[in-house]
């Protein structure tokens, strides 16, 4: 089978863009065309149409993007397995994570497994919890880095629970306070993580039926710090978010705790490639300790 011409029909259905995906995989923009081209004519229809907006997938497009890509993981986990058999670790991992563990967690991770497994290169997809859930049931990403809320539908193995804590402007609160009554939020100016890249934030204000005055949302955690430091309001957010924050703000611990849960989840129906599982091993190794 010439798995070519399905990594470069991946490839323009992600960019939208043939000159992109050429750059990408080593095409020309005329080789991009000639080599789609002679894949429509092998499954009998279009799979790219031009529109005012650029390029869109076909209909028919769209039904076989999911199967090409869980394709493509099976064909990248085969190579793995044969090059590991052969005394070889190539191959390519994406992973995708919150910003927060791409930041505090990833790196050293990343740089051991680096050193034992210098042929594998690896690519790191960031978003909220919707967009990690995406990425891995569309098999866009090996596994994520995300926390357990909203993924029942994954395989999970737990890492390392991170707490969830008040996020407050400088002199709100005593300098000798330890905690924060999660229920002196109630009515404040509060600035909330945006629906869908956060979960446990938002549940813990409906768990402890807590009702702030939302003046803004952001999918972005530093924008989310930056406002509270600039007495925009409180927030709620976990502690890996806040860590090594350069904002002038306070942060302390919610009474009654609340946590979220993080670890690694991945598709029921694909099995991890050896080098996710390298990955896993190493990250459990250092985290976990």
């Amino acid at each position: 089978m010439e798995i070519t011409k399905y990594l470069l029909f991946a490839d323009v259905a992600e960019t939208k863009n043939f000159t992109r995906s050429g750059d990408n995989m080593g095409y020309t923009q005329p080789g991009v065309s000639h080599i789609l081209k002679s894949m429509e004519n092998e499954i009998g229809f279009p799979l790219f149409i031009r529109t005012r907006q650029g390029i869109e997938l076909t209909p028919n497009a769209e039904v076989i993007l999911p199967i090409v890509r869980r394709m493509l993981s099976i064909n990248e986990q085969l190579e793995q397995t044969i090059a590991s058999l052969n005394g070889l670790e190539i191959g390519h991992l994406t992973i995708a994570s919150f910003a927060s563990t791409s930041r505090i967690w990833l790196p050293k991770v990343i740089n051991k497994f680096q050193r034992t497994y210098p042929g594998i290169e690896i690519e790191l997809l960031e978003g909220g919890t919707d967009d990690i859930v995406g990425w891995i049931n569309n098999n866009y990403a090996d596994f994520g880095l995300v926390s357990r809320r909203h993924t029942e539908n994954l395989e999970w193995i737990k890492i390392a629970d991170d707490p969830l804590v008040a996020v407050l402007p400088e002199g709100f609160v005593d300098d000798d306070d330890e905690i924060f009554p999660i229920s002196n939020m109630h009515n404040q100016p509060f600035i909330i993580p945006a629906e869908g890249t956060d979960y446990d934030v938002h549940f813990a204000l409906e768990d402890s039926g807590v009702v702030p005055d939302e003046r803004f949302s952001s999918k972005d955690d530093s924008a989310i710090v930056s406002m509270v430091a600039n007495n925009l309001g409180l927030s709620i957010l976990p502690e890996l978010v806040v860590m090594g924050n350069d904002f002038k703000f306070k942060s302390l611990p919610l009474d009654p705790p609340y946590k979220r849960e993080l670890g690694i989840a991945y598709r029921a129906d694909n099995s991890l490639s050896p080098a996710a599982k390298h990955f896993i091993e190493i990250l459990q190794e250092m985290i976990c300790a």
